[in-house]
């Protein structure tokens, strides 16, 4: 809408023969009179022109000419002249006065301070006012250009048509518009949408609506917005009339988000789902394209009501997983790109769109692997073998290690039961030590295999990892992939030969190791100790051992039992007590002499008798 000053411009712009205060500003010289119009001239051409007429025709010619000679031209037309000289201060011109009009050299000057007028061009110029006594006439260029620009800016407005321009520089709510005279170019009018790098419209040169004017007030407000929508609405309209589903059309990607792409189609936006981009794994579209890029499209769906538009790229081309039964048989070895890792395995591309699963399970025979990562990285090429293929769920399970043997089909085979082997301690737990065996296979020597005879709290008291030791194969489970190996195996059980070192009734001498509740520890050798239970401790009674002895004792004691089934010597101290007392008093019942009395003999035969009873 045009504000009611702009009509009242309108209305009398066409009466109005001098420009207003802003756009036109007359310069008159310091006291002299100012003139209302300028009297003109026949020239000589004129006077001269048509001398082959007749009498009649002659009269009417000096008559046309004694009528111009009074024409006047008001001070503020824009007439047209002819530039007839040029000195450094000013610029002849002819406009068929009687003397020629002056306009100053400054307007003829460009930026680099270079005079852009020569003799014989023709310009337009305006009047500004004049001075018979000095027979002068001063013009104006840039004020006749001025008046023909709002002319122009009028004739734009009335019309509804364009004017172009050249944005050249960013104001206070949207931007500075030279026309041929400054204009305003509100921010929301600069486009369709919001720009976000406003400094990038700086510059350029664009066609642009006039929404209103105001001459007296040199306003002038643009819009480049008005010009975009009408050419949208006419895409818009020729598209829709055009696109059906199925059809594959051009476009230009407008947008992108994480779950698609919006394509112009010409005026009218189709949505590109990330899941219709392609038939293999895109993770974002930003990958596969920028805004900007031309794309071809088939339009899947066309909602005309709403102006909704569904796009698809890959059905451009063929479903793959159509062919994938044959193409990818099971037992068949294939090659892939890693695209994904799970903690459960990971995903291997063997085509666009199709891809298999390796579980982490089926990585290696012989490795225990947590996480695929310790396998495999993203973008590393693998080989498998395909297991199973399920084309209706569009699921591959594929296998890494089926590419190779299994080494415990034949680790048997290498190392048969009571093989010696020896390796390197690759780990050691509270329950025994792993030696390395073969490229992924341990075996494992329980801590109750490390020795015969010693008690081991942890087999780290014996080992440290990296050392290299010796064992034999006790056993392979293949079944459940399980080696087990033997140290103490690589020498003879010193238990089985025991009741022969130690008879039942031998009188021992030993070490106390250790003291419980229920008796005492004595080491015989390195490896082979005897209990002394507490009952066989003394013919006292004793609540606790260490009332009697400590570690580090030296004991005598006599061999009660042997259990070398349970690895058990039952010792005795309190058998050897009795037996010295039994020797004392049978000594001393052999020394005494025969008696000399009834009760002497008595006493001889009660003694004998208890003697006998023990």
């Amino acid at each position: 809408m045009v504000d009611e000053t702009n009509k009242d411009d309108i209305k009398n712009e066409k009466q109005t023969e001098i420009a207003d205060d802003t756009a036109i500003e007359p310069v008159k010289a310091e006291g002299k009179p100012q003139k209302e119009e300028i009297k003109t001239q026949p020239t000589p051409e004129v006077a001269s022109e048509d001398t082959s007429k007749g009498p009649g025709d002659s009269m009417e010619s000096v008559m046309d000419m004694y009528e111009e000679s009074f024409k006047r031209f008001a001070e503020g037309e824009v007439v047209t002249g002819r530039i007839i000289s040029i000195d450094k201060d000013q610029v002849l011109i002819d406009i068929g006065y009687k003397s020629e009009g002056q306009v100053r050299i400054q307007e003829f000057l460009d930026e680099s301070g270079n005079i852009t007028a020569k003799v014989g061009d023709t310009i337009e110029v305006m009047v500004e006012w004049w001075d018979d006594e000095d027979e002068r006439v001063l013009l104006s260029k840039d004020k006749a250009a001025n008046i023909k620009i709002w002319e122009s800016i009028k004739t734009s407005y009335d019309d509804e048509g364009t004017v172009k321009g050249t944005i050249t520089n960013r104001v206070k709510g949207g931007f500075s518009v030279d026309i041929g005279v400054p204009a305003f170019l509100p921010g929301s009018q600069a486009d369709l949408r919001p720009i976000r790098n406003l400094d990038e419209m700086v510059g350029k040169e664009f066609d642009f609506k006039i929404l209103k004017y105001n001459r007296k007030r040199s306003n002038i407000v643009l819009s480049r917005r008005a010009i975009l929508e009408k050419d949208l609405e006419e895409k818009r309209s020729a598209t829709l009339a055009t696109i059906e589903e199925g059809k594959v059309v051009e476009g230009i990607v407008k947008n992108i988000t994480e779950y698609g792409v919006f394509v112009d189609l010409g005026g009218v936006d189709g949505l590109l789902h990330i899941t219709d981009i392609s038939w293999g794994r895109v993770k974002h579209p930003s990958e596969l394209f920028a805004i900007g890029d031309p794309i071809t499209v088939k339009i899947l769906n066309l909602d005309l009501e709403n102006e909704r538009v569904s796009l698809g790229m890959k059905q451009l081309t063929g479903d793959p997983w159509s062919t994938a039964a044959e193409n990818y048989a099971v037992g068949s070895r294939v090659t892939g790109k890693v695209v994904s890792l799970t903690d459960y395995g990971a995903f291997i591309e063997l085509e666009e769109g199709i891809e298999g699963l390796i579980h982490v399970s089926e990585m290696s025979w012989t490795r225990k692997i947590r996480h695929p990562s310790k396998v495999v990285s993203v973008g590393d090429e693998v080989e498998a073998v395909v297991l199973d293929i399920k084309p209706e769920s569009r699921r591959i399970s594929l296998g890494m290690k089926q590419v190779v043997p299994n080494p415990w089909d034949v680790i048997s085979e290498k190392y048969p039961i009571g093989t010696t082997i020896e390796g390197k301690l690759k780990n050691i737990t509270d329950f025994g030590l792993f030696i390395g065996i073969d490229e992924g296979i341990d075996g494992l020597v329980h801590i109750s295999d490390i020795s015969w005879t010693k008690r081991i709290k942890h087999p780290s008291e014996l080992y440290k990892k990296g050392d290299v030791v010796q064992a034999i194969v006790l056993d392979i489970e293949k079944e459940n992939e399980r080696f087990s190996l033997g140290i103490k195996q690589l020498q003879d059980d010193p238990w089985e030969t025991v009741a022969e070192r130690y008879e039942v009734g031998k009188e021992i001498t030993g070490t106390v190791t250790n003291l419980t509740d229920f008796g005492i520890f004595v080491e015989l050798e390195e490896g082979i100790e005897g209990l002394v239970h507490i009952s066989e401790i003394s013919n006292e009674k004793i609540k606790s051992p260490t009332e009697k002895f400590k570690v580090g004792d030296v004991i005598t004691a006599r061999v009660m039992n042997i259990n070398t089934d349970e690895r058990r010597i039952g010792l005795s101290i309190k058998r050897l007590e009795i037996e010295d007392e039994q020797n004392l008093l049978s000594e001393y019942v052999n020394n005494v002499r025969p008696a000399t009395s009834t009760f002497g003999e008595i006493l001889r035969e009660n003694l004998q008798e208890k003697l006998n009873e023990d």
